[in-house]
């Protein structure tokens, strides 16, 4: 039965990474970035700066404590920081009085072509954000790279823009990832209707491209109705200035939607392809089954009618009637054979 978590004061991770919990601390104004690593909380909290915009990043979810130690100091509630550690919690964007609350998913490719999804969870308040992620993941090397360099003046900015680029990179990997997938499902559709037959996929692949779809479909979806709770006028933490890069990170979702469509539509396609050839190659083979069958059928006839045991059957004293009889039933094999080539039934 499930646990009703209205009814429990304890927080614990339910997710399958046992990446260890640490804190990563990129502070930064105008003149200036600091950055510093630590696992406590509490030696991370004397490097906070409060005329700084203080972006903490958490990996690992493992020690719920300091989880609950860091969404305790920025006055996060209860619920969030339960969401925060539900690894299996739906995309979803939330506006509270002092802070929005972002969860998405982050998909990381397999060797075997499979996703794997990461949740990512962010926190953005006036001063501060802080970013919640299941394992170590290179996704902010380069907007950490960008605020060393200040690159478009990223430092002068307030934590809105900040919220704007997480969200751009990560609608970023959603169309690599689509791309790719678009890539191969043109392969696949080549090489249904390539005239080589041996080289047609098999249901295994568009199964497994199948699969990923849902899974990205999953991640994406939800997007689409939760973005606009951002864009309405009364969200005081987005500020008028930064406005149009969250327009821009809405045109890029719709663009990661409409691919994400159009993959659905090709994976449609091949299935109904898969079918088709399926059935064109049982024809095929049931066309030579067939072919075959009505060859033999007037040889097996013959023999039928030389088996017989009359005592009166005057071919079988002939001195020839061996010879004549196979004569007749290469004969008439190969007459019938040329017959279906003519008629172009072979």
């Amino acid at each position: 039965m499930a646990k009703n978590n209205l009814l429990s004061e304890q927080l614990n991770y339910n997710g399958a990474s046992e990446t260890p919990t640490h804190l990563h601390l990129c502070s930064y104004n105008a003149a200036l970035v600091e950055k510093s690593t630590t696992d406590s909380f509490d030696e991370l909290k004397q490097s906070l700066v409060g005329d700084r915009v203080n972006w903490v990043q958490v990996y690992g979810l493992q020690n719920a404590a300091t989880i609950r130690q860091v969404c305790e100091h920025f006055d996060i509630d209860f619920l969030t920081t339960q969401d925060i550690l539900n690894a299996n919690h739906l995309t979803k964007i939330e506006e509270h009085d002092r802070y929005n609350v972002i969860i998405l998913k982050l998909l990381s490719r397999e060797k075997d072509g499979a996703y794997t999804p990461q949740q990512l969870g962010i926190v953005q308040g006036d001063s501060f954000l802080i970013t919640f992620t299941e394992r170590e993941t290179d996704f902010f090397n380069e907007i950490l790279s960008a605020l060393d360099k200040n690159v478009l003046k990223i430092r002068n900015r307030q934590t809105d823009y900040l919220l704007s680029v997480i969200l751009n990179s990560a609608m970023a990997g959603f169309m690599s990832i689509l791309t790719t997938m678009e890539d191969e499902l043109e392969d696949l559709e080549e090489r249904f209707l390539s005239p080589d037959s041996y080289d047609a996929p098999g249901i295994e692949e568009i199964q497994a491209h199948r699969r990923n779809h849902r899974l990205i479909r999953k991640c994406i979806l939800p997007l689409k109705e939760q973005i606009n709770k951002l864009f309405h006028t009364e969200n005081t933490l987005l500020h008028k200035n930064n406005r149009p890069f969250f327009n821009d990170v809405n045109d890029h979702l719709q663009f990661a939607l409409q691919a994400l469509e159009g993959c659905r539509d090709t994976i449609s396609a091949l299935i109904d392809l898969y079918i088709s050839s399926n059935d064109r190659r049982m024809n095929s083979i049931m066309k030579q089954l067939t072919v075959v069958s009505t060859i033999f059928i007037p040889l097996t006839f013959l023999a039928g009618i030389w088996g017989m045991n009359f005592s009166f059957m005057p071919e079988l004293n002939w001195k020839y009637g061996y010879l004549c009889a196979w004569i007749l039933m290469i004969a008439l094999a190969v007459g019938i054979y040329y017959y279906f080539k003519h008629k172009k039934w072979y």
